[in-house]
């Protein structure tokens, strides 16, 4: 029960894993883009001949291999944690949420690191032909191992192609397909990957701006920024897509996320979409005080984003918490009682089991399994917690994302006209611009993961898994000791790879040998 919960741990694992995740994403984002800006450089340089282009695509591959070395290791680190913080987790869900990753292992991790050697030490060493499709399938290589990844937080957020087990009490796969294909994890690889891109795009046009400004490496920088801002418009146009992909199914498998993205706490029918809003910080769960202290929306988009119906219902936080029977909406409080009655259908069939009933294992299991999808909120204590907490914080973080989004697509039209048009070194201040559009586009992307991730609270699996009861059976002090060390350790490998990072910038690529591989 909730009072034997050590919710110190529990707060302090959630703390330690987002604080690597944090530093983990400060590279990630890089790593994939930046490896696509490689490759199409170095194809115009093997179709046009132009030695231009492959030291552009050489001169980026240099920032791109600084900041791989120091992702892989955090990577490393947010994997091992399933072992060690959230061994509960992985124990009930390890046999479906382990394949992913050991997928991503075998098949995206070593063609990355097989071709990234070839890519980045085999200039003029190895066949143009061949070296290109070594920058080409390190590429591919980084976005299919985003891929498995998130197909494994795909599946958190929308479990599906299982079976839960009680003899074993784990879920266990029983369709890889479904799994891999489920609409939800496409998309979310798809947002997420197409997020990537655009900080990317935004990565080299800042670089590129700022030679602009110190007037150095013209030719490389103007080239850099038409490349980056064509492939940073057309990632960012697809991403509002997704975007609008991602509103559909967390209104579908999620409602209590969109309603808290949203603020509403009564739901409507024709329910417009909240541009920019003040919450109410006195509003709370079943009080009659008003939502906001100001808003504006466009009339009925949550419905359409939502259910794809201008008039479709949204339920809002208090019709998810305690029901509305006009439109079929089960109380929390209902389905918590479900819920308590699988657990206890899953411990009868235990009892059974060691007993060698076979009449009342069979029982046992039919009533578990009329009840199985509620099982998680068996172990909820009260209605409100299907509801996140940080009901501000993901609110504003999902107008951060959207707006900034919005003005990243103004940016690089911006950029891309101005460059046409052979006018961008003397529009200084969109210079400046395009260097802060950078931190603005990693703050937009953390924006959206706490909205993706927080929004899903208190589930580590949608439904059937409560966050409060994943984590290992181990001490608090040793969480919270770990934590400091992480982050003094991390903090230090930041430093040292932004020292890195500048120096190699202020060297520019008229510090490339002309032979062999880059100047580390």
């Amino acid at each position: 029960m909730i009072e034997n919960i050590d919710f110190t741990l529990v707060n302090w694992s959630r703390g330690q894993f987002a604080m690597i995740a944090f530093y983990h994403w400060l590279f990630i984002p890089i790593t994939i883009g930046t490896t696509y800006i490689i490759a199409i450089a170095q194809t115009i340089h093997v179709k046009t001949g132009d030695p231009e282009w492959e030291r552009l695509a050489r001169f980026w591959a240099k920032l791109f291999g600084i900041n791989f070395a120091i992702g892989v290791g955090t990577g490393i680190i947010l994997g091992l944690e399933f072992g060690t913080n959230w061994a509960n987790y992985s124990w009930i869900a390890g046999d479906i949420f382990g394949a992913p990753l050991a997928a991503e292992g075998i098949m995206a991790f070593f063609l990355e690191s097989t071709f990234i050697a070839v890519m980045f030490f085999g200039w003029g060493k190895v066949g143009k032909k061949f070296h290109l499709l070594s920058c080409w399938l390190v590429a591919f290589g980084a976005s299919l191992s985003a891929l498995w990844i998130l197909v494994a937080n795909g599946w958190m957020n929308y479990p599906i192609g299982m079976v839960f087990n009680p003899d074993t009490a784990r879920h266990e796969m029983v369709d890889f397909w479904a799994i891999l294909f489920s609409p939800y994890a496409v998309n979310k690889f798809l947002h997420t990957i197409t997020s990537c891109l655009v900080i990317s795009a935004f990565f080299v046009i800042a670089i590129s701006s700022w030679y602009l400004l110190k007037k150095r490496s013209i030719l490389l920088a103007k080239r850099s920024i038409v490349l980056a801002a064509t492939f940073g418009l057309l990632s960012s146009v697809y991403l509002a897509m997704t975007g609008d992909g991602s509103a559909y199914y967390v209104a579908q498998k999620q409602p209590a996320k969109l309603a808290t993205m949203e603020g509403l706490f009564d739901g409507e029918e024709g329910a417009g979409l909240v541009m920019m809003g003040i919450l109410n910080p006195n509003k709370k769960l079943g009080d009659d005080k008003k939502d906001f202290l100001f808003k504006m929306e466009i009339p009925k988009m949550l419905s359409i984003l939502g259910y794809r119906d201008a008039n479709a219902f949204v339920p809002g936080m208090n019709d998810l918490v305690y029901g509305n029977e006009e439109f079929g909406i089960m109380s929390a409080e209902e389905k918590m009682g479900k819920g308590r009655i699988a657990l206890g259908a899953l411990a009868d069939y235990k009892e059974a089991h060691r007993n060698n009933d076979q009449q009342a294992m069979d029982e046992a299991v039919l009533l578990f399994n009329e009840h199985y999808q509620y099982m998680g909120y068996g172990n909820l204590h009260y209605p409100e917690m299907i509801i996140p907490r940080k009901i501000p914080l993901i609110f504003y973080s999902f107008r951060i994302m959207v707006i900034s989004g919005m003005l990243f697509i103004g940016v690089l039209l911006l950029f891309m006209y101005l460059s046409v048009k052979n006018r961008l070194e003397k529009q200084k201040w969109l210079l400046y611009v395009g260097i802060w559009c950078f931190p603005l586009s990693f703050i937009a992307s953390m924006a959206g993961w706490i909205v993706a991730e927080v929004g899903r609270q208190p589930w580590t699996i949608q439904g059937l898994l409560p966050t409060m009861i994943s984590t290992s059976n181990i001490s608090a002090n040793a969480v919270i000791a770990t934590f400091w060390l992480f982050a003094a350790m991390l903090t230090v490998l930041v430093i040292a790879e932004y020292r890195i990072m500048i120096g190699a910038i202020r060297k520019g690529p008229d510090n490339l040998s002309t032979k062999g591989g880059p100047n580390v």
